[in-house]
């Protein structure tokens, strides 16, 4: 008699119905709106936006289970315009004996380049699907803008501690493989460390552990078993895991700190270790803007151009502009008062809430606000020697706070001459 082939634990725990659901709870739980769309079966077109094994493949499937309308799948990793015209030719047909639209589901969309995106656009304007679409990137960056414009973005968040927990208590003791083992945790830190915060991999994690034993044996599941256990598999688990952050922050720092050996490296590293070059792309920017700021402006430019090269070129050859950027970031000179300069401006507005603004300053485009005082004593910059005249531009609250301090660099030091000659309330 043949082995019944044993789907993978991942397959044979996704749940079926929102109540299964573990997790995304600002989306599904009781009220939210995602969970009140698809109650109510007025599905519009929406983007499931967050990093693997969050259960957006899911979400949608448990869609396809609690609707009556019909549900087409595609892969943006393998199909091409062709494929995407036959799925809107056959909702096309079946539309004419259903009321209601079908659900197109795209795994990958971010996949699809500007020609296949606009295949899809023209069915989604007319109503001829209900487009789900699902990403690990930005859809701001990798969708067009007319078709994101018709859709809905709602953000996945990485499974949180106790989320895991639940999946964890689930699976050992309603799976039916696993309910049968002989399991205990006595801890878990290894095994979300290397989960990252990804269901899938922690259901593959256990299965691993699992079937490393025999089906009678006692397991004892701690960190010194997990680590030990998946040593020869690290690299499945790095991108997500561990390495993947304590990389980055090398990364990061070495930027901070000048020292291009450093930051070469452990580019090199994430290079190797298949690391997504625009997730690499984009911390160059966000450095770029941190890090060097207003030290160097054209740090901003390079990364920018950087972030376009590598998105159109892809790799290996995104390697070089990825490489020269980081070079040019750590070799630049340093300075975080921007990003200093929003976090007091934030943190002020949290604590003085939504101060009015100065009459002078408000926009008057009716008779009765010019009536009122709004923008009487504006004075014009442009009339006055030098384009500057000394006027209030805060809220009276906090007149004559300072929330950017140049650093000290060329640069800003230039910076700070030209404003203390304009701005003697500040101090500068």
């Amino acid at each position: 008699m043949l082995n019944r082939i044993r789907i993978p634990l991942p397959e044979r725990m996704r749940p079926k119905n929102l109540d299964e659901y573990i997790g995304q709870e600002h989306l599904v739980g009781k009220g939210a709106p995602l969970r009140d769309m698809i109650e109510s079966g007025n599905v519009s077109s929406f983007i499931l936006w967050g990093p693997p094994g969050v259960g957006k493949t899911t979400l949608a499937k448990i869609i396809a289970n609690q609707l009556t309308r019909q549900f087409f799948t595609l892969s943006a990793i393998s199909s091409g315009v062709k494929d995407i015209r036959e799925v809107i030719e056959k909702a096309k047909s079946n539309s004419l004996f259903s009321q209601a639209a079908p659900i197109l589901f795209i795994d990958e969309i971010h996949r699809f380049n500007k020609g296949q995106q606009d295949a899809l656009l023209g069915a989604v304007e007319d109503g001829t699907f209900t487009l789900i679409g699902a990403t690990t990137e930005n859809p701001s960056f990798e969708l067009n803008t007319p078709l994101l414009s018709r859709c809905q973005v709602y953000v996945l968040k990485e499974m949180s501690v106790k989320d895991m927990d639940k999946l964890l208590e689930r699976a050992l003791k309603e799976d039916e493989f696993l309910s049968k083992q002989q399991i205990k945790v006595t801890e878990k830190e290894a095994l979300y460390r290397f989960s990252g915060g990804d269901a899938r991999k922690l259901l593959n994690i256990l299965e691993i552990i699992s079937n490393s034993f025999s089906p009678t044996s006692e397991i004892t599941i701690n960190n010194e078993l997990i680590t030990s256990k998946l040593q020869e598999n690290i690299a499945i688990y790095d991108k997500k895991g561990e390495q993947h952050y304590d990389v980055i922050s090398a990364f990061i720092k070495s930027i901070r700190g000048s020292d291009p050996n450093g930051a070469i490296y452990w580019l090199a590293r994430m290079i190797e270790g298949g690391e997504d070059p625009l997730f690499i792309a984009r911390r160059l920017v966000i450095s770029a803007s941190e890090d060097i700021g207003l030290a160097n402006p054209n740090a901003m430019l390079l990364a920018q151009a950087c972030l376009q090269s590598v998105h159109q070129i892809g790799m290996p050859e995104g390697r070089i502009p990825l490489a020269e950027c980081t070079i040019y970031l750590a070799t630049s000179p340093k300075s975080n008062s921007a990003y200093m300069a929003i976090n007091e401006a934030i943190e002020t507005v949290k604590k003085q809430g939504a101060l009015p603004v100065p009459l002078h300053l408000r926009n008057a485009p009716t008779k009765l606000m010019k009536e009122l005082g709004y923008a009487e004593d504006y004075k014009y910059a442009h009339n006055y020697a030098g384009n500057f005249v000394d006027q209030e531009f805060l809220p009276k609250e906090i007149s004559g706070k300072v929330f950017y301090n140049p650093a000290n660099n060329p640069k800003e030091a230039e910076l700070r001459r030209s404003l203390s000659t304009k701005w003697k309330k500040y101090n500068y």
